[in-house]
């Protein structure tokens, strides 16, 4: 299991993202991550970062696909890849109804044909083809003229038809919130049935998860609760609470001594993530550096996680 940063969402300032990507470099870490939410535009911020940490895979976990046409973001996405040498994970979802119908006043009824049409257009795009793309919901007729290699492509997925599809068209599947227990019996075996039904490879399952080592958990998981109260609320996330059986986002917190924290990613290793998007959640900057100082750990000693 690749172990990368997440990087701050809700950053205001690009001079944060960059430095949080190059401590994730100096401290040898796989991957800088970042997500599309309200801070700068997440892909133009890895193009500027990826010049300065030539070491790091870089991805975005996730660009939402409605309001950004696919040739838009085709042509978004080569460009980084051209300008980061071939090292994007392209990261897309469907984003939630609140945000697609509250904030950008669209359609959210049809997520599911929607994201299928969508990669009908943007993954021939991303290989240097042709497209021709008619469908109810997203049309296109170009043909992209930018010399970079095809970026990975993963999907948001926590459905099953949406792990179905990420199996199916893409690299693979990425997720937030998502315990050890859904892991295991859904999310990996959802996406890698439907990656071996189409004879692609083993699906990238990008799994999205805080931590925090301390010797406080509870000022830890309260801190969660607080700052991940969103997720408790959102039907997606909450159904797939409801799923593994806890109450609240806090209690996905991975936190506790090394020890336990070191456990709990062992098993999240073990229930089948390739690739591992650490928040670093923590209540102060001591705890901050016990968690940096395990993953700087597990970077020199990744038998740790077997």
């Amino acid at each position: 299991m690749k172990i990368g940063l997440n990087g701050g969402g809700h950053a205001r300032d690009l001079a944060v993202l960059r430095a949080q990507a190059a401590g994730a470099a100096k401290d040898g870490l796989a991957a800088y991550w970042l997500s599309q939410i309200t801070g700068p535009d997440a892909l133009t911020a890895l193009a500027v970062i990826g010049a300065e940490t030539p070491a790091l895979a870089l991805g975005v976990s996730i660009v939402p696909i409605y309001g950004r046409h696919p040739v838009a973001l085709a042509i978004q996405a080569l460009t980084v890849q051209q300008a980061c040498g071939g090292r994007l994970v392209l990261g897309i979802g469907v984003s939630h109804r609140a945000v697609v119908e509250g904030a950008l006043g669209l359609n959210h009824e049809r997520s599911f044909s929607y994201a299928r049409e969508y990669l009908s257009i943007l993954q021939p795009l991303l290989r240097g083809e042709t497209v021709n793309f008619a469908g109810k919901h997203v049309t296109a007729r170009a043909q992209l003229s930018i010399d970079a290699p095809a970026p990975a492509v993963v999907l948001a997925a926590l459905a099953p038809r949406m792990l179905e599809l990420a199996g199916r068209e893409t690299d693979g599947c990425t997720t937030w919130m998502v315990g050890v227990r859904t892991l295991r019996e859904h999310i990996v075996p959802g996406v890698t049935r439907a990656a071996e039904a189409a004879g692609r490879g083993a699906p990238r399952v990008v799994v999205g998860l805080p931590v925090c080592v301390t010797a406080d958990r509870d000022r830890a998981r309260a801190l969660a609760r607080e700052q991940l109260a969103l997720y408790g609320v959102l039907p997606a996330y909450r159904q797939t609470l409801d799923r593994e059986g806890v109450r609240g986002p806090e209690d996905l917190l991975i936190t506790g001594a090394e020890n336990e924290v070191l456990e709990r990613l062992a098993a999240v290793a073990a229930a089948g993530a390739t690739d591992l998007r650490v928040t670093e959640l923590c209540p102060d900057a001591d705890d901050a550096a016990r968690t940096r100082s395990l993953l700087r750990r597990l970077v020199s000693r990744p038998e740790d996680l077997a």
